[in-house]
């Protein structure tokens, strides 16, 4: 099978690759460019697991081609720290004790941060709603909201 030639944008950083015609984007994203913290829970964009944004925005990467992130931006949760200097999603996270074996974390963590760029300021109904496509089969959602809610205060500066 002929492989396609990508180029394309991952977290600021120019990425080029090789892949099949077929290949989902979270393949090459783990298998050919080792960004690894994207997770594949189920590969059919039911879990959430495999969450990115592609020119902003929010997909599960199971269903996206490889082919298809020719030219685009991408954002995955390697992007979301600065060096050593973790993301107030992140840290909340910890804070709030808001996640237990990890296979959801990054994809619920991407998906929070593209509703607060769009929404600084979501209820807990709203953030319900954006979330509803990220399962999380340990820690039940109650500490996920409370994390998600109190680092968009702290990114309002309120």
């Amino acid at each position: 099978m002929k492989k396609v030639h990508v180029s394309t944008t991952i977290n600021g950083d120019p990425y080029e690759f090789l892949c099949a015609p077929d290949e989902s984007l979270l393949d090459v994203l783990r298998d050919r460019l080792g960004l690894t913290g994207s997770k594949e829970g189920c590969g059919t964009g039911d879990c959430g697991a495999c969450s990115v944004t592609l020119n902003g925005r929010l997909v599960c990467s199971c269903l996206v081609l490889g082919a298809e992130a020719e030219g685009a931006e991408i954002a995955t949760i390697e992007g979301m720290a600065d060096g050593d200097d973790l993301h107030p999603l992140q840290q909340h996270f910890i804070d709030h004790a808001a996640l237990q074996c990890g296979i959801c974390t990054p994809g619920i963590l991407v998906a929070a941060r593209a509703l607060l760029e769009k929404n600084p300021d979501p209820t807990d109904e709203e953030l319900r709603y954006w979330l509803a496509g990220n399962l999380c089969r340990c820690t039940g959602y109650d500490k996920i909201i409370r994390a998600v809610q109190a680092a968009a205060a702290e990114m309002r500066g309120a």
